[in-house]
């Protein structure tokens, strides 16, 4: 058994190189391939399937029967070797038939083997067939067998190629239709625009793989990671950003990527199997890619994006290929598409003619969708098929707003987009001028419109919207966008530079919500992996039993809400108790503080989330000890319906308008009215004109909402009779209709409410 994955894999490529080198048919090379690769890991079956025709057929095999050769088919997804390709994964068995997936050959004869691995043959970041391996014993490959079997499928895959074995590009890689179309993603940084498209980057063809000096290889890597750090320096030494410092946080993570060391090692282990430059960093890279679609943590995923950039990068450098297409210049207003971006990646970029971004992948928790917020750049991600539908200069319509791009519109739908554009802009302007009226109703009915935040940058909202104050402060961003857990000082300061922006307007700082699908690398939970995220160990749940988390950020808002007053507000509370215990925390970290004779905040104001239905019925409980309530829209519909609100088969069914949650609103707010505590609503739904005007009419008179939403939400209140609302809606709760959405807007238009 070889004693590392870079010993077996050189053992293996130094007998192929010979193969390769030789003058024979790549039938016979083939042949030979399977026999090396079977010896050396000593398994009774090696088969190389490849991808012709849109199906994978059997080319080469040992130890199984001769005669199944190109006669064995499967289709993409079927069998385990069908499943390797599609999903491009690996497989590793000890008791292959028991596999879901497992289809049974009988031409093949391998029913007497048990064990069974599989890798995918990978060119140019699609699967062009599946090496496989077999053992008669049930056992699992070791994963330096595994590591061996995916560095000689990197080898395997310029053999093929070059012999024109396989497949050459397909339909995924052209465009389709030259047609105009509507192609949908997810909203990430809001926005308009219109440009052409320009691809991110070429791909970067890897021409050999097999190394002929080890050593000349390694130096290679050396001067490129030298040269990509010394690019990611200058990056960060130029990023110009607003007022804060989150997006520097950003790039500081992104330069611990690239100084990683382990990463670098993993890189030289590849070369020492006996691989290119190139080839070593794509081997990596395609580990990382493997693990990426493993992790279900959006926060890690977002992590290994940051990795796979860096990887690109490395890549480029050592080939020669530079020519990005922010090396190589914008010519015009663009779009940008690429399938990721890291953070560096986007700040080379010319901000006069990036116009917008459209991502492959992304999400909203990604470090290039902070750095794009900042910079002012929409992004929409989640774009399926890019390649398919968009090519190279083609002119597109970018509206994050409404979630989609147009493709090479019609020229009445570029003068429809132009329009639109417009009036968002004349919209802006209109609420713009709302900024210094107060949101009060045409009777004089005063409502508190406030905003949420998460950076130091989102306080200017404040000034820009004319709103009253914070909400709603996510603590929890800052320990998202770190790299390590952020020390005390480093929270007290963001929080101490918080209050000083917001000035005499209060801010209201919610406790940490993380865990559960909000996890962090460095803080791994105990508990196995979690099937509902949502519902687990998490915000409080996870403070009060990692309670030294807790203790630091009580002591740095504290210390930072010294001579003022300090709201804090405690996430995912389910019973009085645990509202009890989080104020004790926070009350013993006071008094501890006092003890040293420092200063405290002059007031400290406590308040809880009710996002947990359970919650509602404690409310005897908890009302006498809090000073505000604030009801989280979010969590609390998905919890209501047991409708996962991730899930886009159920994102559209319940509807926050509907008798439901109308009625449980109401019932929270009459409570709470009566012990005489101020209960707002943040999250989503207070930031809708309809449903915030269908909340206000249910008493609640407190809104927390994004900063996009105040001036619609100003204009809708101030268009409003508050009194006749109040009587509409006591009618329809008490008379409910199936369709309240359209009930309630039939009503706001007879009525003259503005509407957005």
């Amino acid at each position: 058994m070889p004693v590392s994955a870079a010993a077996s894999a050189r053992e293996i490529l130094t007998r192929l190189h010979d193969v390769m080198a030789a003058r024979s048919p790549a039938q016979s090379k083939l042949n030979q391939v399977v026999e090396i690769i079977g010896e050396a890991l000593d398994s009774e079956v090696c088969s190389i399937y490849l991808l012709r025709e849109g199906v994978l057929e059997l080319f080469a095999t040992r130890g199984l029967a001769p005669e199944a050769v190109h006669v064995t088919k499967l289709a993409m997804g079927e069998g385990l070797v069908g499943t390797i390709a599609e999903q491009n994964e690996i497989l590793n068995l000890d008791e292959a038939a028991s596999h879901p997936d497992f289809a049974y050959k009988p031409e093949t004869g391998e029913d007497r083997y048990h064990s069974f691995a599989g890798v995918p043959i990978v060119r140019r970041e699609r699967s062009v067939g599946v090496l496989a391996v077999q053992h008669a014993d049930p056992r699992r490959y070791a994963d330096i067998e595994i590591e061996a079997l995916q560095t000689v499928a990197m080898v395997l895959s310029e053999l093929i190629a070059n012999a024109g074995l396989i497949d050459q590009g397909g339909p995924k890689d052209r465009v389709q239709s030259t047609a105009t179309v509507r192609i949908s993603g997810q909203k990430l940084v809001d926005g308009m625009a219109a440009g052409c498209a320009v691809f991110h980057q070429p791909r970067v063809t890897i021409e050999h793989t097999v190394a002929e000096d080890t050593e000349a290889e390694r130096h290679r890597v050396y001067a490129a990671f030298d040269k990509m750090r010394e690019q990611i320096d200058r990056i960060a030494r130029e990023a110009e950003f607003g007022v804060g410092d989150e997006h520097q946080e950003v790039i500081a993570t992104y330069k611990m990527f690239a100084y990683d060391e382990g990463w670098a090692r993993r890189i030289n282990e590849a070369i020492d199997s006996g691989l290119t430059a190139e080839a070593a960093i794509e081997r990596v890279q395609q580990r990382t890619r493997q693990r990426m679609r493993q992790i279900d943590d959006p926060l890690l995923q977002d992590r290994m994006h940051d990795l796979e950039d860096l990887s690109n990068r490395l890549l480029r450098t050592v080939s020669g290929q530079m020519g990005t297409a922010a090396q190589l210049g914008l010519r015009q207003d663009t779009i940008l598409i690429a399938r990721n971006l890291g953070p560096a990646e986007l700040l080379e970029y010319d901000r006069r003619r990036l116009k917008g971004v459209i991502l492959e992948e992304g999400s909203l928790t990604a470090h290039v969708i902070i750095v794009a917020r900042a910079m002012g750049v929409p992004v929409l991600g989640r774009v399926r098929d890019v390649r398919r539908t968009i090519a190279e200069g083609d002119l597109l319509l970018l509206d994050v707003t409404e979630g989609s791009v147009l493709v090479r519109p019609t020229l009445p739908m570029e003068e429809a987009f132009d329009a639109k554009l417009l009036l968002r802009q004349k919209r802006k302007a209109a609420y713009a001028a709302l900024r210094d009226l107060a949101p009060e109703t045409r009777d004089g009915h005063r409502v508190t419109v406030m905003v949420n935040a998460g950076l130091r940058d989102d306080v200017a909202a404040l000034d820009v919207t004319g709103a009253d104050g914070i909400g709603l402060f996510r603590t929890e961003f800052q320990f998202l966008v770190s790299a390590t857990l952020p020390q005390r000082e480093r929270q007290q300061r963001l929080y101490r530079e918080v209050l000083d922006a917001a000035g005499d307007r209060p801010v209201v700082f919610r406790t940490v919500d993380i865990g559960g699908d909000k996890a962090l690398p460095y803080l791994v939970a105990d508990s196995a992996e979690e099937e509902n995220p949502a519902m687990g160990w998490r915000a409080l749940r996870l403070a009060l039993e990692r309670d030294g988390l807790m203790k630091a950020q009580a002591r740095a808002l504290l210390e930072a809400a010294a001579g003022r007053t300090l709201n804090v507000m405690f996430p995912m509370v389910s019973e009085a108790w645990e509202f009890d215990e989080a104020k004790a925390l926070f009350e013993a970290q006071r008094d501890w503080i006092a003890s040293r004779g420092r200063r405290l905040p002059v007031e400290i104001r406590y308040g809880a989330m009710l996002e947990v239905p359970s919650l509602a019925y404690q409310l005897d409980l908890l009302l006498p000890k809090v000073q505000f309530l604030s009801i989280g829209t979010n969590d609390l519909t998905q919890f209501l319906f047991a409708a996962d609100r991730a899930n886009p088969k159920l994102a559209e069914r319940y509807d926050w308008l509907s008798t439901s949650i109308l009625r449980f609103v109401r019932l929270v707010s009459d409570q709470a009215r009566a012990a005489g505590v101020p209960v707002a609503v943040c999250g989503e739904m207070g930031g809708r004109p309809l449903e915030a005007m269908a909340l206000i009419g249910l008493g609640i008179d407190r809104l927390s909402i994004t900063p996009a939403a105040v001036g619609p939400i100003k204009a809708m209140i101030r268009s409003l009779d508050h009194g006749a609302l109040q009587a509409r809606m006591v009618d329809l709760l008490d008379h409910p209709t199936r369709d309240m959405r359209a009930v309630l807007a039939d009503w706001a238009a007879s009525q003259g409410v503005e509407m957005a």
